[in-house]
């Protein structure tokens, strides 16, 4: 009963979630700095243009373009737009007859004003995202389905909860543990169901990511880090006087979320391990447990720190290539907001992983020896 019943609630509350849960569109009325609507588009004329190759990226071109655009979709479906295409750097869409892509659509008072914003990509997502639930589904079967239900209910609690508490001025250090924290115990509850080694990797998560979050938190004062320093954080300014954003608790609900994968493997990894050993080997005193349980941590945390340090590497590759592009020295660029945000998140998820792996190892103990004891 408990494997069919906690799977139906946890669709029924991501159904309720996307259903009743505060809309963006609603709650933005009035509020939207730029009112625009992006509607697909096909370009239907190459009215003129003026181009030059660009000198830095093969293939790329530089100018621009007047095109002839038909609106597909939304309140203008069917009408032609006169459109004024720039490429430059940073915006590099080269239009030529039969593209379709995404255009902009700005209420004037005069008449419309239609500019091409980008490439048309969302069906190429939708089958990667196909492929992704075709290839879950087949290695994991019936455990794919429950992991696929986890990460929607994840998914769900973040945009649908947190995002909107978040814009409500709710203090972000306490929300986030709070929503990690039923986010832990309902995916770890899906996939690896009622026994106490996923009792134990719930304590132990939760234990490991609220540690990482307060490192994160607490460094992050010491060094005078707020959310403001994070990626696209400044452009938040322009839109926290229409809210009650807490933007200094930005960095502690970014690391809690980053770190929260890794954290939750290693904590299922020790916990198994822990009931696997016991199982083979009952009369393993608690020391022995908590032994074994500790080498085998160490190979974990060896390779999962990696996995974590080289993630946040990865999402800040272009900021070290300017580092290294620029020639800065040490001092220079060990003090930039963003290199410090960096550090300060992956060796703050990497203590909340090494932290874990005790505290884990501590609880599946207790839980095995106290139901040792009973029978």
């Amino acid at each position: 009963m408990k494997k069919i019943l906690l799977p139906f609630l946890v669709i029924v509350s991501i159904l309720v979630m996307a259903t009743y849960s505060p809309k963006f569109s609603e709650n933005l009325k009035g509020k939207v700095k730029f009112p625009q609507e992006f509607v697909q588009g096909e370009v239907t004329k190459v009215i003129e243009e003026e181009l030059m190759k660009d000198p830095v990226m093969k293939g790329k071109f530089r100018g621009g373009q007047t095109l002839e655009v038909k609106i597909l979709e939304g309140k203008y479906k069917g009408e032609t737009f006169k459109v004024y295409n720039s490429l430059s750097a940073l915006h590099n869409v080269y239009a030529n007859v039969g593209l379709k892509a995404i255009f902009t659509v700005k209420e004037d008072k005069a008449k419309p004003t239609v500019w091409l914003y980008n490439l048309k990509r969302d069906g190429a997502i939708h089958l990667l995202g196909a492929i992704f639930i075709g290839a879950v589904l087949v290695l994991g079967k019936l455990k794919g389905v429950k992991s696929l239900l986890a990460l929607a209910f994840t998914g769900s609690v973040i945009i649908y909860i947190l995002l909107p508490l978040l814009f409500k001025g709710v203090d972000p250090i306490s929300t986030s543990i709070l929503l990690s924290s039923l986010i832990i115990i309902v995916s770890f509850l899906l996939i690896g169901g009622y026994d106490r080694k996923t009792y134990s990797a719930i304590i132990g998560t939760i234990s490991g990511i609220t540690m990482a979050g307060l490192i994160s938190y607490g460094f992050g004062k010491v060094m005078n880090l707020s959310g403001l320093n994070l990626s696209e954080g400044q452009q938040l300014l322009y839109i926290t006087r229409d809210f009650k954003l807490q933007i200094e608790g930005l960095l502690f609900v970014s690391i809690l979320i980053a770190s929260l994968g890794a954290v939750m493997d290693v904590a299922m990894s020790i916990s198994s391990s822990v009931n696997e050993i016991h199982q083979h080997k009952p009369t393993l005193s608690s020391k022995e447990l908590f032994d074994s349980a500790m080498v085998i941590g160490r190979d974990i945390v060896g390779t999962m720190i990696n996995t974590l340090i080289l993630a946040f590497a990865g999402g800040s590759l272009p900021l070290m290539m300017m580092i290294w592009g620029y020639g800065m020295v040490y001092q220079q660029f060990i003090n930039i907001p963003a290199i410090a945000i960096e550090i300060v998140n992956a060796l703050a998820g990497s203590i909340g992983i090494i932290a874990t792996v005790p505290i884990t190892a501590v609880v599946s103990i207790i839980l095995i020896k106290r139901k040792w004891e009973e029978n």
